[in-house]
């Protein structure tokens, strides 16, 4: 029997919607393309032309003397160690928490499950505030210590909600209780069957926290005062702030040395900073579409 193949024809409001949709799309992939398009060929231009102007989509004057400065600027180094660290052990250990608060909490058999899970969600409507968290943390003794930017955001209550969700959702219980009853502990099903079945949401969660320990800063202008503990960020923000005062005020000599070292050091860290997560992004992301899907909308 011969196949009839059936074409669909396409009505002008269908052709008028996809043509809205492209519009809106192209739209904002321009908003969204063009700042980051900026910055690129600005960290490659003569800083000169990208302040009076010049620089618009490729760099105009093309030189390497930013990244050049950056990498002899050793403060931007010590800075970028410090972010990095906080990154890497702050993430493993947002990761270690969230998975040992949200197992238990996914479980059917635990106690007083929804009242639990009830004092976890108030929490994301209702904080101390500033002043009773940072006597806390001066409380502890953790003020102006590596601990101060690891300790306070150990665990995100949304982050925790979304892998609770997704333990309960895409683990079938059936599974956890054919390993109990051949006598796996807790803890070694948590790590043989549990975590090896979430990969997804695990690599989500990576990200997430990744990310977010990455742009980092309001902690450390709070709770740092020594600069040798300063993160990436902080270390911009006083080339920002030095770059506005040295723009405010001076004599018209220096002014051009100093215009060229700010607006350099400027553009280039800010690629610099971005390079890492953009190179973590492409790993796990067949794992990230699924991971926020089933943990979030489900359940």
């Amino acid at each position: 029997m011969a196949e009839t193949k059936r074409i669909r024809i396409r009505s002008r409001d269908d052709q008028l919607f996809d043509a809205a949709v492209y519009t809106i799309t192209a739209v904002l992939l321009i908003l969204v393309g063009y700042p980051l398009l900026f910055v690129v060929s600005a960290s490659f231009s003569n800083p000169i032309d990208v302040v009076e102007g010049r620089v618009w989509l490729l760099p105009q004057g093309f030189t390497l003397e930013p990244y050049r400065l950056v990498f002899e600027n050793e403060k931007i180094w010590k800075g970028y160690g410090n972010t990095i660290f906080y990154a890497v052990a702050g993430t493993l250990i947002n990761i270690v928490l969230t998975v040992l608060a949200a197992y238990p909490l996914s479980r059917k058999d635990l106690p007083g499950q929804q009242y639990l899970m009830f004092f976890v969600t108030f929490t994301m409507f209702f904080s101390g505030g500033l002043i009773p968290t940072y006597l806390l943390v001066k409380g502890l003794g953790i003020n102006n210590t590596i601990w101060a930017m690891l300790i306070p955001g150990a665990i995100a209550t949304y982050n925790l909600i979304v892998m609770r969700s997704f333990f309960q959702n895409s683990i079938p219980y059936e599974l956890q209780e054919s390993a109990w009853l051949d006598g796996c502990s807790f803890f070694r099903l948590l790590w043989s069957v549990i975590l090896p079945l979430s990969k997804p949401i695990l690599a989500v969660m990576v990200l997430f926290y990744g990310v977010g320990h990455w742009n980092a800063y309001f902690n450390a202008l709070i709770y740092l005062k020594d600069s040798d503990l300063y993160p990436l960020q902080l270390i911009l923000r006083e080339i920002l702030i030095l770059n506005q005062d040295d723009m405010a005020g001076g004599d018209a000599a220096g002014m051009t040395e100093r215009v060229m070292m700010a607006e350099s050091i400027k553009y280039s860290v800010i690629i610099i900073s971005s390079v890492p997560v953009l190179m973590l992004y492409p790993f796990i992301q067949r794992y990230f579409v699924k991971g926020v899907m089933i943990g979030s909308i489900k359940g």
